[in-house]
């Protein structure tokens, strides 16, 4: 193997300093925001609440509330990603900022009522979420503007082995305030000459090259002390999710590969139960007015029932508010759903817009056929279409699946069903209830600010335009 000996530039060095701060920086900004808007709660608390109480606290008292609203705002910001400062856009920052606070003041208020024994005056706590609101705009302009200038974006190299380096590329060039890329290379190049170029660099973003020569790179970055970004492969994740196990003295990765355990599928089953029986009783008068607005349009059916599959490719019928014209794929049979579609009734706009038409599938999960969170279901006959560029697309069907899922709130609506299968390997193999509950938070996210789509178009059969297959 060859080997190119180079000692780290002088403003490299500089570079791995600086790096070093990163993370100190970025806790500082948090702790500040933090203490910003407790600081804030504090106020309001003792101004308009804690002597209105039946049986006023003393200092400790009111101290052990304020803390619960910190910890609370930790929670939450921590749930939602408001904390990712330099990862996230600016505006999904804000985003998830927003969410972050108006939960967290929906759930301080409800806590000072149940203290006070009855619903308090809910006007301190509205002034105190706008004046939040204002305060973490602000916050959010000055401390990207003060982070990337401090840390500017990025001087990469791209090394490639196919085409679908493109569409790599083109998504890490919608942030241009992180990544600059500024040479691609292939990967039948000569070595010395592609190692001389890596040198050159901050680092280097490895994509869809063979194994082999990808191990030797990502050695080659490490020993430089070279940041590496990879593209993972179906296998890297399996192994991603491996137990570290030792044969005597010989590490081993163990990965199981059955999906959920006994336990896990136990938990879960319970969870989705109480979850879903008590989100149908809450929801049952949206349900009902969604299900008479269906059926005042056109007079149709107000359910529709559609052939998908689930744990261990077994199919069901998924449930819907029906939001297409009867028979709307009479004559073409499955197809995607674009944007304007003429089949959608303008009733069905609506429900789709806020998601109301997925309501119904609650009964699929109370019946056992879904779960809340998992991979989003396929029909059929697309599945068979995805398996013949995407053989391990039948991986996802180790686990039920889902009204959401991780490849939901991560991706975006044109997200590649590749990209979306790697996303729902990456949530079967390291499944965990919190990670379920971080998922339908996220969800609310999703619901209130949709993602964008990405700014290219990639190529292939695959490309869906929704983040689900709806046929009505």
């Amino acid at each position: 193997m060859l080997s190119v000996k180079k000692l780290p530039s002088q403003w490299k060095m500089k570079i791995m300093k600086r790096d070093k701060f990163k993370r100190l920086i970025s806790l500082v900004l948090a702790l500040l925001l933090v203490i910003s808007l407790t600081a804030g709660f504090g106020i309001v608390w003792y101004r308009y609440y804690s002597d209105t109480i039946v049986l006023p606290y003393y200092r400790r008292g009111n101290w052990v509330l304020i803390s619960i609203y910190c910890l609370l705002v930790w929670i939450f910001f921590r749930i939602y990603g408001g904390f990712k400062l330099g990862y996230l856009k600016k505006t999904d920052m804000l985003y998830s900022q927003l969410i972050s606070i108006a939960c967290v003041d929906v759930v301080a208020y409800f806590l000072i009522s149940l203290i006070g024994r009855h619903f308090l005056a809910v006007t301190p706590m509205l002034v105190l979420t706008a004046a939040d609101f204002g305060f973490i705009s602000l916050w959010t302009l000055l401390t990207n503007r003060i982070y990337f200038l401090i840390y500017p974006p990025r001087k990469l190299i791209i090394l490639y082995g196919s085409r679908q380096a493109a569409s790599l590329v083109l998504k890490m060039s919608q942030r241009v305030d992180k990544y600059m890329i500024c040479e691609s290379i292939s990967i039948s190049e000569d070595e010395e000459k592609i190692r001389e170029l890596i040198l050159k660099y901050e680092g280097v973003i490895i994509c869809d090259i063979p194994a082999e020569q990808r191990n030797n790179y990502v050695k080659f970055c490490y020993e430089n002390s070279l940041r590496s970004y990879i593209a993972p492969k179906i296998s890297d994740i399996i192994i991603r999710g491996a137990d570290d196990i030792r044969l005597f003295d010989t590490p081993l990765l163990l990965s199981r590969n059955y999906g959920l355990d006994f336990e896990q599928q136990l938990i879960k089953r319970a969870f989705d139960i109480v979850f879903s029986a008590v989100l149908l009783i809450i929801l049952s008068p949206v349900m009902l007015v969604s299900a008479a607005a269906v059926k005042l349009y056109d007079g149709g059916p107000v359910l529709y029932k559609q052939k998908r599959l689930t744990i261990d490719g077994k199919e069901f019928d998924i449930y819907k508010f029906r939001s297409m014209i009867t028979d709307a794929e009479k004559n073409g049979g499955a197809q995607l759903a674009s944007d304007n579609d003429p089949r959608i009734t303008p009733v069905g706009k609506i429900l789709r817009k806020i998601r109301l038409d997925e309501l119904p599938q609650l009964l699929n999960i109370l019946r056992g056929e879904m779960s809340v969170v998992g991979p989003r279901p396929e029909r059929p006959e697309l599945t068979e279409l995805y398996k013949q560029e995407m053989p391990e697309f039948g991986f996802r069907l180790k686990v039920k699946a889902g009204l959401t899922g991780y490849a939901q709130v991560t991706g975006v609506y044109d997200t590649s069903p590749y990209d979306k299968l790697k996303m729902d390997m990456m949530y079967i193999e390291n499944y965990s209830l919190r990670l379920d509950l971080q998922i339908i938070l996220m969800t609310i996210k999703i619901m209130l600010f949709p993602p964008e789509t990405n700014a290219h178009d990639s190529k292939g059969i695959l490309t869906e335009n929704k983040n689900d297959t709806k046929g009505n």
